[in-house]
């Protein structure tokens, strides 16, 4: 109340509020969270794939925990970490879960478990979005520990 030409901006892991003619300024702020070690500077929280999305909702030295939505008929590329773990807790929907060689579906309050260095993908069968909690655990937690793996049909 009483204030006048603010610029708000807001987003899911940040919130912006400056006058008008101060906006350009946001990349002193974005200096300072670099020079703190922060990463929120190299990415947004929440980030969107041809399959879906994943939004980071927690994380620490050994571990992170990732809201995943997979849309409809689509399907994760294969990968394998060799710097860490996955768990996979189904929240909504039903998860047909590619791991090595083998194939099994997982439904609504059930979980499976990616040990490192095994290929996985993860596809949604189902008409309705699949919802998981993705727990990551291990010495390296950074999006390059991936290695794709070529496969016939599978994710993108």
């Amino acid at each position: 109340m009483g204030v006048k030409d603010l610029v708000v901006v807001e987003t899911k892991d940040a919130v912006l509020v400056a006058h008008k003619d101060k906006v350009q300024q946001v990349k002193n702020i974005v200096a300072q969270l670099k020079k703190n070690n922060r990463t929120e500077y190299l990415q947004h929280r929440e980030i969107f794939r041809p399959w879906g999305s994943h939004d980071t909702i927690a994380e620490g030295p050994r571990f992170q925990v990732k809201h995943v939505i997979v849309l409809p008929g689509h399907i994760t590329a294969k990968q394998i970490h060799y710097h860490r773990t996955e768990h996979w807790i189904v929240v909504s929907g039903t998860a047909k879960v590619h791991l090595e060689d083998k194939t099994y579906l997982v439904s609504e309050n059930e979980s499976t478990y990616i040990p490192v260095g095994v290929p996985h993908a993860i596809e949604n069968p189902g008409k309705i979005p699949l919802e998981i909690i993705e727990v990551r655990s291990g010495v390296y937690l950074e999006e390059d520990d991936v290695i794709r793996v070529p496969s016939s049909g599978v994710g993108y």
